[in-house]
């Protein structure tokens, strides 16, 4: 189906009263998010660890499938990777990361960065489409349900129209969460790269959440949220591209960003306690060994190992081994070996993010078809 994408704002008034209400709730559980995070005395435990759940969750959407045991063996064991799908993760929260660092420092999303993310993501220097015959089909039927813009200066115009969409506030004086709803959308629709655009896209959104102030970190992802309503997210995607209907759409947005803005205050309550105990018991226990840098550690990543103890707490490796072997023998970590390494886990910790198994809907799949290039 051939779509002619119309350049950034949408001509029509977006706000209706059923947005509104439901913006002012979305708004109002993502200031309460904003402020949770602010409880953890160490920004990098929530970004690194909500980082990796949304790489193993945003993959998943692609059918990059990795349990979450690999995927934090991978970042234990770069040299070791379990599996392709682990590496594509450990390279999405990687890219994810980057990208959150670049925004922060200029203050601004600007096409360099967003070409970094897709390169981090996928390792090659593609850039934009620059062939025709890209299409998205329905991997059950073969029939062709989308096909973006085929030609690369249509490409180039409609991502420029798009950036500046994203950092002029002048252009539409509309709520930020309603714009971060036509953002997605429009990226989806240029589907700007060969490969990586979903993902691309999933973390666009975060940063721009970031970029407008309305979280400091990134810690709100909507995969997870995707995940469970697959079908929902692509009819609705079609759907605004068929009737030109925003509403239904910018709803289902909305809805992500409170029940995902929930479900993360709570995993943070639930760090953040655990973090307590932990605290106590290894005063309690462990006395001279206790600090706040080994906290920390502990709660960076589920799994850590002695290089990561000897860089985070300035010891040598004998300490750091010491500290762990302590940490063990109490009962604040469990053991594991792969081949002659060891490695120590947070089980409580890693309990919280496994969480209960996500249901995915029965839908029809959708595939990107790529000229000469594979699809994902």
């Amino acid at each position: 189906m051939k779509y002619s994408i119309k350049p950034l704002p949408p001509k029509v008034d977006l706000e209706t009263k059923a947005i509104l209400k439901k913006a002012a709730s979305a708004n109002r559980f993502l200031a309460e998010l904003k402020g949770m995070a602010e409880t953890i005395p160490n920004e990098t435990i929530l970004i690194n660890t909500l980082a990796l759940q949304e790489a193993k969750d945003s993959s998943a959407i692609e059918n990059i499938i990795t349990t979450h045991d690999e995927m934090y063996k991978a970042q234990l064991f770069e040299e070791m990777f379990v599996s392709a799908s682990a590496k594509e993760v450990s390279r999405y929260a990687d890219a994810l990361i980057r990208g959150f660092g670049l925004v922060r420092k200029n203050k601004l999303l600007n096409e360099n960065f967003i070409l970094e993310i897709q390169k981090n993501l996928e390792q090659n220097d593609a850039g934009y489409r620059r062939l025709p015959g890209t299409s998205l089909i329905n991997e059950k039927t073969g029939e062709t349900v989308y096909m973006p813009p085929q030609d690369y200066d249509t490409i180039v115009n409609l991502m420029s129209n798009l950036i500046k969409y994203m950092n002029d506030d002048k252009m539409h004086d509309i709520d930020p969460l309603v714009k971060m709803a036509v953002i997605h959308l429009q990226f989806e629709s240029i589907h700007p790269f060969y490969d990586g655009n979903g993902r691309t896209g999933r973390i666009i959104n975060i940063l721009y959440l970031v970029l407008n102030g309305l979280l400091n970190i990134p810690i709100l992802y909507l995969s997870r949220y995707i995940i469970q309503s697959k079908g929902d997210y692509y009819r609705l995607l079609q759907n605004v591209r068929i009737t030109g209907k925003w509403e239904e759409w910018i709803l289902y947005i909305l809805d992500g960003i409170e029940q995902t803005s929930k479900e993360t205050i709570e995993l943070i309550v639930n760090i953040r306690k655990l973090m307590q105990e932990y605290k106590q018991g290894i005063r309690t226990k462990m006395k001279k060994v206790y600090s706040q840098d080994l906290l920390n550690n502990l709660f960076r990543h589920p799994y850590t190992k002695i290089e990561f103890v000897m860089k985070d707490l300035q010891v040598s490796r004998l300490t750091a081994r010491r500290y762990l072997e302590l940490l063990v023998s109490h009962g604040f970590l469990t053991k594991e070996k792969i081949g002659r390494s060891n490695f120590y886990i947070n089980a409580p910790l890693f309990s919280l993010f496994i969480g209960e198994p996500i249901k995915v809907q029965e839908t029809e799949p959708i595939k990107t078809i790529n000229p000469d290039f594979s699809s994902r």
